[in-house]
């Protein structure tokens, strides 16, 4: 009885040792049964075809194929390894479905700490599932491990386009290549766009303007354009609540029922803008020009600035019938030639405020304080029961 060896097609792994009988059809199904494949020819060590059974001889060593090319093994350095015992220390990584050859000492010497390290430092410590190539299985994405595998060869981080850092950032967790992740995640936060807080420009606006429909409700909630020129656009409608208009040019700009509601104004310009009905609670509008604005809707809707600061601010010759201004801070304010009738002043800071040439006629100043505030020239007299009584 003769015996011999047979190996899959290019491989010396995993070989399986047979007893031959019969004929080469029955040795083909031998092979299939043991290799696990579907066997369909043998050649021997050189690559010669076997097509008779009578030319195999006993111990010899066969590769078992399934109709693709002989892979001469002797030119296979892990073949040698197995044949002679010689050490070498190229290996070859299946992972993913991809190949890749590198040496063990690249894998080991950089990272010694790290899974890859303790994978290939003692040869076969972790019992490494090896493929039908003699490759070392495992089951990671290959895009993301070539960027490491790259950095434990040369200590750069090279990663191409189209690679997701953070993929390799994951990759390199689980290997727990430390020095990679610190160089990672250095790389993903320079990777981020930079938040930007520049302010809105008046081409960037009106854009954005001419893209909505008039019906739509534009909501600007929280948006900066200090410093913007906004001057003699159509804004109304528009919920500025809480945005950032300090140092605006709003002059002759139509606010009619826009909500400022938390804005800031600070030092804006907004001289002949229409306000009819415009909201201002608690917005600070310290130190900005309203001179000769339009609160006063024909409807009777009126405009809300109660608890506003609007410290120093010059709203000389404006019109506000009917404004409310309770509890807003108006010290140092200049209203002269202002139009308040029935205007809501209940405790309101008019401390210092100039209201010379006013029109006060049923204005509520119950509780407000008028110390140093000037009132000459009054259009009609300012009654006790106004005021503080």
């Amino acid at each position: 009885m003769r015996r011999v060896t047979l190996f899959v097609n290019g491989t010396p792994k995993n070989g399986k040792v047979v007893a031959v009988y019969g004929t080469l059809s029955d040795l083909l199904s031998v092979a299939s049964n043991k290799l696990g494949i579907k066997a369909t020819s043998v050649y021997n060590g050189k690559g010669g075809l076997i097509d008779d059974i009578a030319l195999i001889r006993d111990d010899d060593v066969l590769f078992v194929c399934e109709g693709e090319p002989f892979i001469d093994p002797q030119t296979d350095v892990k073949f040698h390894e197995e044949l002679t015992g010689s050490h070498t220390d190229w290996l070859t990584l299946n992972v993913g479905g991809r190949y890749f050859t590198t040496t063990r000492s690249t894998l080991v010497n950089k990272e010694p700490d790290s899974m890859l390290a303790h994978m290939f430092k003692d040869k076969d410590a972790w019992g490494n599932k090896q493929d039908h190539r003699g490759a070392f299985l495992i089951d990671r994405s290959p895009e993301y491990f070539e960027p490491i595998l790259n950095y434990l060869r040369h200590g750069q981080l090279i990663v191409n386009d189209g690679i997701n850092l953070l993929g390799v950032l994951e990759e390199a967790r689980f290997f727990g290549i430390d020095s990679l992740i610190e160089h990672l995640e250095v790389a993903i936060k320079n990777s981020q766009p930079a938040e930007d807080h520049s302010p809105i420009s008046r081409k960037e606006f009106v854009r954005f303007l001419l893209a909505t429909p008039t019906k739509s409700e534009l909501r600007c909630q929280g948006l900066n354009f200090s410093g913007a020129d906004l001057s003699r656009l159509d804004l109304r409608y528009i919920n500025f609540k809480m945005a950032n208009l300090s140092r605006c040019n709003l002059a002759h700009a139509n606010l009619c029922c826009a909500n400022l509601e938390r804005a800031d104004l600070s030092g804006s310009v907004l001289d002949c803008a229409n306000l009819q009905g415009v909201k201002m609670l608690c917005s600070n509008a310290e130190g900005a020009s309203l001179k000769g604005c339009n609160f006063e809707d024909p409807s009777g809707l009126k405009a809300n600035l109660e608890g506003a600061n609007l410290k120093g601010v010059d709203m000389e010759g404006s019109q506000m019938t009917g404004i409310n201004l309770r509890v807003a801070t108006l010290k140092n304010a200049k209203l002269k030639n202002c139009n308040l009738r029935g205007a809501t002043l209940a405790g309101t800071d008019l401390e210092n405020c100039d209201l010379s040439g006013c029109d006060l006629q049923e204005a509520n100043l119950r509780g407000s304080n008028v110390k140093g505030a000037i009132f000459e020239e009054m259009l009609t007299p300012l009654h006790m029961s106004q005021s503080v009584r």
